[in-house]
C-alpha cells in the first residue's frame, strides 16, 4: 500500500513539473520541495476526514513557521471514479464541507478573509488561515486540470496577497494566463484577477451558471 501511494505522489509530483505545466508557482513549489502530498480513500466518504484535517494542520504550521513562499498541500483521492465534472463539483463540496464543519469545532475564521462564500473577499479557512482550492480531476474541461486521481489542493491565500502587494502579481498572473492559452486553447472563463470576485467560482474547473450558488455553509462561531 504504502508503495502505491508513492507512486501516485511521484505521478502528482512529475505532473507538476511538466515543462508546459501553466503554474509556474506550483512548478517552483516541487523544485524548493515545498508540496506536500496526502493519499486518502474515496472522495465520497468522511473515512479519512480526521486524518485530512490533521494533515491540513501539520501543513499550515510548517507553512508558518517557514514564511518562504511557494507552499502548496495536495490531498490525492485514490480509489474515486469521477464520471463527470458534476459528480466532482458535488464531491469537492462535500469534503470541504466537512472540514470546514470539524475546523469550527477548533478554530475560529481567519479574520483576514470573509467568511460568506458570496464575498470577494472569501477565503477557505482552516486553522485560522485562508486556503485557496484548485480541484483536478481526469474529466475536467481544463486540460490544465486534467489528472489521474481526484485532488484537491490547498495553497495559503497569504502567498496571493504577498504577490498581490509587490510587482510579482501581475508578471506571474501574465505568465500564468499565456502557458494556460499555450496548453488549453483559452483561458478559463471563471478566472479572474484575485480578489475582483469570489474565488469558490475558481476552485473545482467547472464553469458555473449566473444562476448557480455556492453550497458550502460556514459554520464557525461569528461568521
Amino acid at each position: 500500500m504504502q508503495e502505491n501511494e508513492n507512486g501516485m505522489v511521484k505521478e502528482y509530483l512529475d505532473f507538476l513539473s511538466r515543462k508546459d505545466f501553466a503554474c509556474v508557482a506550483a512548478r517552483e513549489a516541487v523544485s524548493r520541495q515545498q508540496v506536500k502530498c496526502f493519499v486518502a480513500g474515496h472522495m465520497g466518504c468522511p473515512h479519512d476526514d480526521s486524518a485530512i484535517l490533521d494533515f491540513l494542520y501539520d501543513f499550515i504550521q510548517t507553512y508558518r513557521n517557514q514564511k518562504n513562499r511557494y507552499h502548496s498541500a495536495a490531498i490525492l483521492f485514490a480509489p474515486t471514479v469521477v464520471r463527470d465534472e458534476n459528480m466532482f463539483d458535488t464531491l469537492m463540496w462535500q469534503r470541504l464541507q466537512a472540514l470546514s464543519d470539524a475546523d469550527a469545532t477548533k478554530y475560529p475564521y481567519d479574520s483576514r478573509v470573509a467568511a460568506q462564500p458570496e464575498s470577494e473577499d472569501f477565503s477557505f479557512s482552516l486553522m485560522e488561515e485562508a486556503l485557496f482550492i484548485i480541484g483536478l480531476h481526469p474529466l475536467s474541461s481544463r486540460p490544465s486540470r486534467r489528472f489521474k486521481y481526484a485532488t484537491l489542493v490547498f495553497n495559503p491565500h497569504e502567498q496571493f496577497q504577498q504577490m498581490k502587494e509587490s510587482t510579482q502579481y501581475d508578471k506571474m498572473k501574465n505568465i500564468v494566463r499565456k502557458r494556460d492559452m499555450a496548453y488549453s486553447g483559452s483561458i478559463n472563463p471563471m478566472l479572474d484577477d484575485f480578489g475582483n470576485s469570489s474565488e469558490v467560482y475558481q476552485y473545482s474547473g467547472k464553469q458555473y451558471s449566473n444562476e448557480w450558488e455556492c453550497p458550502l455553509k460556514i459554520s464557525h462561531a461569528g461568521s
